[in-house]
């Protein structure tokens, strides 16, 4: 035995070597240096040491604070539907935060076996583990890894978290000495500040178990579809061995090394005595794939149920100083605070929108088709769909541009409403007196002069040239029901001069639709302003809201991660005119949906009002109906991949070859399938009937009550039969919690049953902005409604 050759694994037995002394020598010399530093420079609360402490404090960690600051962590956001299911989560690290008591046993068990199983029993430092580190990595050639106990994972865990530079990264996951000590000054405080429980509860969310799962949550659902609190064991021991590499364990990519790290910690467990060997044993024997369900975590709105809608959420808030001062902060606020956002949505009434839509506009015509439902009475907006899907393949047919919303919501002008701007001229026309059986001659054709209409500070100053209008329905005598139910160009061009346009103009804008000041023009009537579909639904309903006008209203409500209010978002609503007149409107627009209406074929099997729109050009074509429970406005424009407009002629669309556009034929169909299928769900309500001809004759003035106290300004309106609603306070002069003002303003008519709005005075009125002299373009200011 004696002649046989050494094996490279083993050293010849016999004297040590020189080298190998002096190495054992360096090896002691360093430990003691260490723990003259642990021992002399630090206070460790090591558990069971009496009597040790720091009477000094290393030069080299002079510089750094006392203890770190422990951030919120990051969180996705969850978007909820009106009956609170989960259409959406927006993150930019998956993780849900959860108590440690919303943790299962199991998993609290392994995770402190095979991490650090002296956890509860020792302070920052687990001396043990920390002197067998040091020494092993001495003798494989001064490496600095392992040794680290749970606290000071969660602290090198913590500072790569909050880093917010390359070098702050850099400084936090460096593999030196400099960087334990910092680790451990930081345990330290933590240990002093924090309970054990606190400590271990924020590693178990702080840490990355793999393929995006941060936290054990986020882990617990994407790797066994199940919350942390179900975890069993054989699941706890696969996620605990994941964090000491989450890539290289990866149960997905790696499930054979995966799985043989998942019996180690049991064989950890057993060894500790959590579990018995033999149950160990048996547990190791099950394979891993028939332990896993993976769920994926949709992340955005892309993957939502409803992308549009959700995009439009999304926009919404980030415009909303609640969530942060500036758009980074927004941003960041509803990608990583935790919320809870409540919405307005209802999946059933997206499903219709979304299959109508589809059906009638394919993905790759150039068209688009969009609809928009929203509740009357509170602007709750319930569906918003497109026939382009969200996406960035042009060629697919795939957009990122939301055609349903407003452009500062959506990026999209919009597209020109055609005759479904009428309806401003027929309420104001109503409102103003004008009996519904007033009788004008319309001719196929006539020209009329500018100054025949009166502006808002006298007769319309055109180019001179007057306004050429023709009609495209028929010609005759029509009084208000025909003349609107046959969308006659002329009879309104007349009845305009009769209202004027300053009235109208200002009726769209309370009803939520604005007209830019270059098209405020006789034709604006006839829809040359781009609109879009959540637009008009939300201007029709007030019409079904009996002269409500809501804003439409995507959220209800926004939680924190703690689940406390972060805002509550109330209706928006004001009375625009009167119940009369609106009972008048929805009167003669039902007759659309009649037979002999062009909306006939269209009608459901619920009292229904809608009015078409097709624009000259025919690039577009709308049609826009409601029931007294929900509004809804259909459209389609012509548009190639790039979303240069085309006219809808001769273009196929849906299938089917565009010969003449029309938005009861093309539009309305749309319309008529959504409501068609989510008609069961709607009240049988019906319209309420006009009170007569003359309806100017049954409208009362609103009372004067501003400087009255809330109880008496509201017995006052109350007993000239109007609803009292509280619109909270508003700076005045008036005295503070006296009435500041009402909303339709004293001396406005009004039908019974209508709304005023009381707002109460704060008592303040701020100082005007400095430097400017008071001469700022404010409201008010500037070039006027001209």
């Amino acid at each position: 035995m004696s002649s046989r050759t050494p094996s490279p694994a083993r050293r010849p037995q016999g004297r040590p070597n020189a080298g190998r002394i002096a190495s054992h020598l360096a090896v002691m010399g360093a430990v003691a240096v260490v723990m003259g530093v642990l021992i002399a420079c630090l206070a460790i609360p090591f558990a069971g040491l009496v009597g040790v402490a720091a009477k000094d404090v290393s030069k080299g960690m002079v510089n750094l604070p006392e203890s770190l600051e422990a951030k919120d962590l990051s969180q996705k956001t969850r978007i909820y539907d009106v009956n609170g299911n989960l259409i959406a989560s927006l993150y930019d690290q998956n993780r849900i935060n959860v108590p440690l008591t919303s943790i299962s046993r199991p998993m609290v068990k392994s995770i402190v076996a095979i991490e650090d199983y002296r956890f509860y029993d020792h302070g920052a430092l687990d001396l043990k583990g920390t002197l067998r580190a040091f020494v092993t990595n001495q003798a494989n050639g001064g490496s600095v890894q392992g040794g680290s106990s749970i606290t000071q994972q969660m602290v090198k865990q913590t500072l790569l978290y909050q880093a917010e530079s390359d070098e702050e990264r850099k400084a936090a996951t460096e593999e030196t000495y400099a960087r334990k000590i910092r680790e451990l000054r930081y345990a330290i405080a933590f240990e002093k500040n924090h309970s054990k429980d606190w400590i271990l509860e924020r590693y178990l969310n702080i840490a990355y178990f793999g393929d995006g799962a941060f936290g054990v949550q986020a882990a617990a659902k994407h790797f066994f579809s199940k919350n942390a609190s179900k975890l069993n064991l054989l699941e706890s021991a696969t996620l605990a061995g994941l964090v000491k590499n989450p890539v290289g364990y990866d149960p997905i990519d790696n499930p054979d090394r995966a799985e043989s790290r998942r019996n180690v910690v049991l064989d950890r467990l057993a060894q500790l005595g959590v579990v018995t060997e033999k149950k160990a044993e048996r547990l190791k024997g099950v394979p891993l794939e028939e332990t896993l369900k993976v769920t994926d975590a949709a992340n955005g709105c892309q993957q939502s149920q409803a992308p549009f809608f959700c995009d439009y959420v999304r926009n919404y808030l980030l415009k909303d100083p609640v969530l942060g001062d500036t758009p980074k902060e927004r941003l960041r606020t509803l990608n990583n605070g935790g919320l809870k956002i409540y919405t307005t949505i209802d999946l059933d009434m997206q499903k219709a929108a979304d299959q109508s839509v589809a059906a009638h506009v394919y993905q790759t015509d150039q068209a688009i088709g969009g609809l928009a439902m929203v509740e009357p009475g509170t602007g709750d907006v319930r569906a918003l769909a497109q026939s382009r899907p969200m996406g960035q393949d042009k060629a697919a047919g795939e957009t990122a541009i939301n055609y349903t919303v407003p452009k500062k919501y959506g990026a999209a002008n919009g597209f020109q409403a055609g005759s479904t701007f009428k309806v401003f001229v027929l309420a104001t026309a109503i409102n103003q007196g004008i009996p519904l059986s007033t009788t004008i001659n319309s001719p196929q054709e006539m020209h009329i002069d500018d100054e025949e209409f009166e502006n808002c500070d006298g007769p319309y100053a055109g180019d001179g040239m007057g306004w050429d209008v023709k009609n495209s329905t028929g010609f005759g005598s029509y009084d208000l029901y025909s003349g609107t139910q046959n969308s006659v160009n002329t009879f309104f061009a007349q009845l305009e001069v009769e209202t004027g346009m300053c009235e109208p103009l200002q009726l769209a804008k309370d009803m939520g639709v604005k007209v830019p000041l270059a098209q405020k023009v006789p034709s604006w009537i006839l829809g040359v302003s781009d609109s879009n579909p959540l637009e008009m639904a939300q201007a029709y309903a007030t019409f079904a809201a009996r002269g409500l006008h809501c804003d439409p209203r995507p959220v209800t409500k926004v939680l924190d991660s703690q689940n406390q209010p972060l805002k509550e978002y109330s209706t928006q609503c004001e009375q625009v005119m009167p119940g009369a007149t609106a009972d008048a409107v929805n009167d003669i627009l039902r007759g659309v949906m009649e037979p002999g209406g062009f909306g006939q074929n269209l009608a459901i099997d619920k009292p229904s009002a809608g009015k078409t729109g097709t624009t000259t050009s025919g690039r577009s074509v709308w049609f826009v109906g409601y029931t007294p429970a929900i509004s809804a406005a259909a459209m389609i424009a012509g548009a190639d991949a790039q979303g240069q407009w085309l006219e809808l002629g001769g273009q196929s669309v849906g299938g089917q070859i565009i010969y003449e556009a029309s938005g009861s034929g093309y539009a309305g169909p749309i319309w008529g399938d959504a409501m068609a299928a989510i008609s069961a769900k709607l009240p049988s309500e019906d319209f309420q009937a006009p009170p007569g001809d003359e309806i100017a004759g049954v409208l009362t003035l609103v009372p004067e009550v501003t400087g009255q106290s809330v109880e008496a300004a509201t017995a006052a309106i109350e007993n000239a039969g109007f609803t009292v609603v509280d619109g909270g306070q508003v700076n005045s002069e008036v005295g503070e919690g006296l009435v500041a003002s009402t909303s339709p303003v004293a001396g406005t008519s009004l039908s019974s049953g209508d709304t005023v709005t009381i707002y109460t005075s704060t008592g303040y009125v701020p100082p005007p902005p400095k430097g400017n002299g008071g001469k700022g373009k404010g409201k008010g200011g500037g070039r006027g409604n001209r």
